[in-house]
């Protein structure tokens, strides 16, 4: 794909915000950066606290939300100060550190969303070999895939600018604005986004069609448990449960994957389609869908918190200070769902 060469030049910074508007926006993104830590961190405390919470698919959740609780640590931090003072004061340098990992986290909350729906689709849809296609040394190995690949394709172009190669870009002391050239929109925002988005798509509707055919199953088993057909109730019993609680987790992280791509849609398709019309987005624009998808961030722990009872029993407990008491860990196995 061919760009001719682009040369664009930036004035330097000017505060255009008025003294009140600057304390609501700050006020505003700082309650959103205390929800994404604090939120994430329970998740990660959660899971590595209660035993009940460690399974495959939560080792996913638990990195996941790593990815999410360093975006709020030392990506949103930065970002609403240069959103709210429209300016840059941590020098070029910091600006493509600031750049490479906020491109790197983004794209490793995909890549782990996207092994969720894997992971999903093996435990609804092909539950005899679940165990077998998701054994530790595999989950292992597709986290470390999670986090190395958004690394090479963030780093790797960033610090070495080819990201910008053939374009002339003239930036002051206090500027940081994240331009790519057209073949690194394209290229990343299909690697980031756009094809991981397709394979869960592909993988949910799949979960989504089994889940109705085991919905029929539960109802002619409910139906035969109710008339007393059959000498292995109990047996009936636990696959009825089991087949209840995959498909539950099924809706919970499908609910929380079309969230993240009600969020970041904005944002990667103007980040593909602003080269190609002559980078005439507006900052503002900008701003806007790069905070919907920094929101998203903090939004994962609560969508755990409102839909799962096992995660919810957790975060109260360590809320309440209560994990230290005796019988601690058995109200989240008790009413685990």
């Amino acid at each position: 794909m061919f760009q001719p060469s682009v040369s664009m030049e930036f004035q330097s910074c000017t505060t255009l915000r008025v003294q009140a508007s600057r304390i609501f926006l700050y006020a505003f993104f700082s309650v959103g950066i205390v929800c994404t830590v604090v939120g994430n961190f329970l998740v990660v405390l959660s899971i590595a606290y209660f035993k009940q919470l460690q399974s495959p698919t939560n080792s996913f959740v638990m990195s996941l939300a790593v990815a999410d609780c360093l975006v709020g640590l030392i990506v949103m931090p930065y970002s609403m100060i240069r959103t709210v003072e429209g300016c840059w004061y941590f020098g070029a340098l910091f600006c493509q550190l600031h750049s490479s990992l906020d491109v790197m986290l983004c794209t490793a909350s995909i890549f782990h969303l996207s092994c969720i729906a894997f992971d999903r689709y093996y435990a609804v849809c092909n539950p005899l070999v679940y165990s077998l296609k998701m054994s530790h040394h595999r989950v292992a190995l597709l986290i470390v895939v999670c986090w190395a690949v958004p690394m090479l394709i963030s780093f790797g172009p960033i610090m070495l600018d080819l990201h910008i190669a053939g374009m002339d870009i003239l930036l002051p002391e206090d500027a940081c604005v994240f331009l790519v050239n057209r073949i690194y929109a394209v290229m990343a925002s299909l690697v980031a986004f756009y094809l991981p988005m397709a394979i869960m798509l592909v993988a949910y509707w799949k979960i989504f069609k089994a889940a109705k055919r085991q919905a029929m199953q539960i109802s002619a088993m409910e139906s035969q448990m109710a008339a007393g057909v059959g000498k292995d109730s109990s047996k009936k019993q636990r696959h009825r449960n089991t087949m209840k609680r995959e498909g539950k987790a099924a809706k919970t992280l499908g609910i929380i994957m079309g969230v993240f791509l009600l969020f970041w849609m904005p944002f990667f398709t103007v980040n593909i389609v602003d080269p190609f019309i002559e980078y005439s987005t507006e900052v503002v624009v900008w701003d806007i869908f790069l905070w919907l998808g920094y929101i998203n961030s903090s939004l994962n722990p609560f969508l755990y918190g409102f839909f799962n009872r096992s995660f919810r029993r957790a975060f109260l407990m360590f809320m309440g200070c209560r994990v230290c008491l005796p019988g601690s860990l058995f109200p989240v196995l008790a009413h685990s769902s």
